[in-house]
């Protein structure tokens, strides 16, 4: 397997504020509780800030990566021969691509917490997707290793 000239990778991670609102879901499943007595209570405590802790942790899983001339993202591998010039995208426009200019066929990686993105179109004409929207925080980093990715194929 050939690794990419300039490796990228990237967890698109839940924001902190998300493990506040896990604590408050095992606080209010604790208050839901609480006519049950302090046992079910401390229990609905741990079980509802761990429930939403792990929906958090798993939403935040998702990687980006770019290596071995495929660009990796989520459930997706795309071989970076089949795709064009990214676009990098600013908050307004990132909003933009994602209500009323997006493609019902395109691949979205989408993380609403994330403001920047990065687009791509597909080039491969056997393929009906017209491009990948890939939320990141580094679209910069993103573009310059797909094109790095590019040139080394």
């Amino acid at each position: 397997m050939q690794l990419s000239a300039t490796p990228y990778e990237e967890r698109l991670t839940a924001p902190r504020s998300w493990w506040l609102i896990s604590l408050l879901a095992g606080v209010s499943l604790a208050l839901i509780l609480l006519p049950f007595g302090t046992l079910p209570m401390l229990g609905g405590l741990a079980c509802g800030t761990a429930a939403a802790a792990v929906m958090a942790s798993a939403y935040g899983s998702v990687r980006i990566r770019v290596v071995g001339g495929h660009l990796i993202a989520g459930e997706a591998k795309i071989p970076v021969s089949a795709l064009g010039e990214p676009e990098i995208l600013d908050e307004e426009e990132a909003r933009a691509w994602r209500t009323h200019k997006a493609d019902a066929r395109c691949f979205m990686l989408l993380r609403a917490y994330i403001p920047g993105a990065l687009r791509v179109d597909i080039t491969d004409p056997e393929d009906p997707t017209p491009y990948v929207f890939l939320s990141t925080r580094t679209p910069q980093r993103l573009a310059e290793a797909l094109q790095a990715a590019r040139n080394a194929a």
